[in-house]
């Protein structure tokens, strides 16, 4: 099976400095895979150019076999670091908003994360709670029906309290056999057990790209210790 995304040799400058190095990897379809590193290290930069968003400098960035481009966004469904939606409309007025402009839309996934979530349809967008965004975020982006979701630091804001039981519901939402997940992320420890892959980017260069199975067996460490010692 071919991967759902593919890195080669990508390097990307902004302004004549470079953010990222030299990049190569391959994701598998079925994944979902965590991006980390320090602030600044081009991570959001990654997920920019896998969704589309960007052209690499120099480099190659393949969606399901195709060059990346900004028609990508008919496969993929991004959520960026900060908000995306209009604060004048309400939950439910966000949702149809969504529902309008993309044909893969679940109206219905929607209104079921909508109530996982615990999150009021009337309420206006610009009265909710930091942490209530986030949330109203990652439905618009889940409810989606494409191959590739991608994620810039998705748990922001949200209460550490409530982070594992918001990880399980993105497990439960997401399509294992059609769809991928890439997500970027400082919280290493609540997103551990949803991976299957990790990789580690250090000022522009990947520097560890592996399955989270095999850091446990063969390292002997979690993801935490696993990156510092790559860092080091």
């Amino acid at each position: 099976m071919k991967p759902i995304v593919v890195f080669d040799e990508v390097e990307k400058n902004f302004y004549g400095k470079p953010a990222l190095r030299k990049v190569s990897f391959t994701i598998p379809k079925g994944q979902i895979i965590g991006i980390i590193g320090t602030n600044g290290s081009g991570k959001s930069t990654i997920l920019k150019l896998m969704a589309g968003l960007q052209r690499p400098s120099r480099g190659r960035v393949l969606l399901d076999g195709e060059e990346a481009k900004r028609l990508s966004s008919r496969q993929v469904a991004f959520l960026p670091e900060r908000d995306v939606y209009y604060p004048g409309q309400t939950v439910q007025q966000a949702l149809n908003f969504y529902n309008a402009m993309f044909g893969d839309f679940d109206l219905d996934k929607a209104l079921d994360m909508v109530r996982i979530f615990d999150l009021e349809l009337g309420q206006k967008v610009a009265h909710l709670s930091k942490g209530n965004r986030a949330r109203l975020k990652m439905v618009l982006a889940l409810a989606r029906q494409v191959p590739l979701i991608v994620m810039d630091e998705p748990l922001s804001g949200l209460d550490p309290l409530v982070r594992e039981s918001i990880v399980r519901s993105v497990i439960a939402s997401v399509d294992p056999v059609n769809q991928t997940l890439v997500m970027t992320t400082h919280e290493v420890d609540e997103v551990e057990p949803l991976l299957d892959r990790a990789m580690v980017i250090k000022e522009g260069a990947l520097i560890g790209y592996e399955q989270v199975e095999r850091i446990h067996s063969d390292f002997g460490v979690g993801l935490t210790g696993w990156m510092r010692g790559l860092m080091k």
